[in-house]
């Protein structure tokens, strides 16, 4: 079965190609890295309008480099939400015509059930499992029973954990996207220097919270020399990753242990940060779960991750109609 994935929900266009007997055998992406990184976040217009520019040609790509046409498909998936309702629009509409040009089965995906499922694209899943979805908009647990089965066990009160790293990157003069230069420079950091709050810690529930951990931020960020030092700036984005890295681990593994799984997956933008990983790694290793992280080029959107999920969708009989809509803010539901 070979399945087509489209995902426009917010800066990236992406296009890939899954085949059941192959796993992922394309999987193309734009960056508008160039486009936002001036404004120091995504415009959600200017997102809309890049994805128009650049998503057929993508796609015109993959089919000639696949030496495809539309009709050699058994099916197409799409991001239907959440996310920006223009860029999921450009996406959603161009799946529609295409599945409905070539007579094709059409399946929309949740995004963040896409982000979960992109695990299965590194090694088989275990399941049950206590899933993290962590990213600039998105900071939640989700119990997964199977595939198509989800349970929301808790998430943010506020703000996201990717913003917190995105608002420290603002805050301290760093390129956008903040999330990958806070990390590089946290590893010359001095994690004894900057020793921020853990929010909530001590609260039983599975929640979170980085709004106060943003204002300690800014506070630290103030006391610094004016212009901070690189050894300055390297030492709070080590006390800022530490701070949201523990956090973090600390709900997922009780999550873990309270619901019993035999397994915790990381899924998400912030998925890539190397020392939340090693730190899943270690506690897992301790708790004799189950935790192969996935391969950062399936934590950040992309289309692989759509179609692969929509592979699973089609399999077990699932389709939607020419009616399905778009929607920028929506809880993941089951569907099995």
């Amino acid at each position: 079965m070979k399945v087509l994935g489209i995902e426009t929900s917010c800066d990236d266009t992406s296009v890939a190609l899954y085949d059941s007997g192959r796993g992922v055998v394309e999987n193309l992406l734009s960056s508008q890295v160039d486009v936002h990184g001036q404004f120091g976040g995504v415009v959600p217009e200017l997102a809309s309008r890049a994805h128009l520019v650049n998503l057929l040609p993508l796609l015109d790509l993959l089919l000639r480099r696949q030496r495809l046409t539309p009709r050699d498909l058994d099916g197409v998936a799409v991001t239907s939400g959440p996310g920006l309702i223009g860029a999921l629009l450009v996406g959603l509409s161009t799946a529609k015509a295409l599945a409905s040009a070539a007579e094709l089965p059409l399946v929309g995906v949740h995004h963040l059930e896409g982000h979960i499922l992109a695990n299965g694209l590194s090694a088989p899943l275990v399941l049950p499992a206590v899933v993290l979805v962590v990213s600039g908009g998105h900071t939640e647990l989700v119990l997964v029973p199977r595939v198509g089965r989800y349970e929301r066990l808790g998430g943010t009160l506020d703000d996201a954990a990717g913003e917190a790293f995105d608002k420290t990157a603002k805050l301290l003069g760093l390129p956008y996207p903040g999330g990958p230069h806070v990390e590089r420079l946290a590893r010359q950091g001095d994690p004894m220097r900057f020793v921020l709050p853990r929010p909530l810690a001590q609260d039983p529930r599975l929640v979170f919270s980085f709004s106060g951990l943003k204002t300690a931020v800014k506070l630290a960020v103030e006391s610094l020399p004016v212009p901070p030092s690189e050894q300055d700036i390297a030492d709070l984005c080590r006390g800022v990753q530490d701070a949201i890295v523990d956090v973090l681990c600390q709900r997922l593994f009780q999550a873990a242990r309270a619901n019993d799984v035999a397994a915790i997956y990381l899924a998400g933008g912030v998925a890539a940060n190397g020392q939340l990983r090693e730190a899943v790694a270690t506690g897992a290793a301790r708790g004799g779960l189950h935790f192969v992280p996935p391969a950062p080029v399936y934590c950040t959107d992309n289309a692989a991750m759509i179609a692969y999920a929509g592979h699973l969708h089609l399999v077990a009989g699932r389709r939607d109609g020419l009616d399905l809509d778009s929607f920028a803010r929506g809880p993941l539901q089951s569907w099995a």
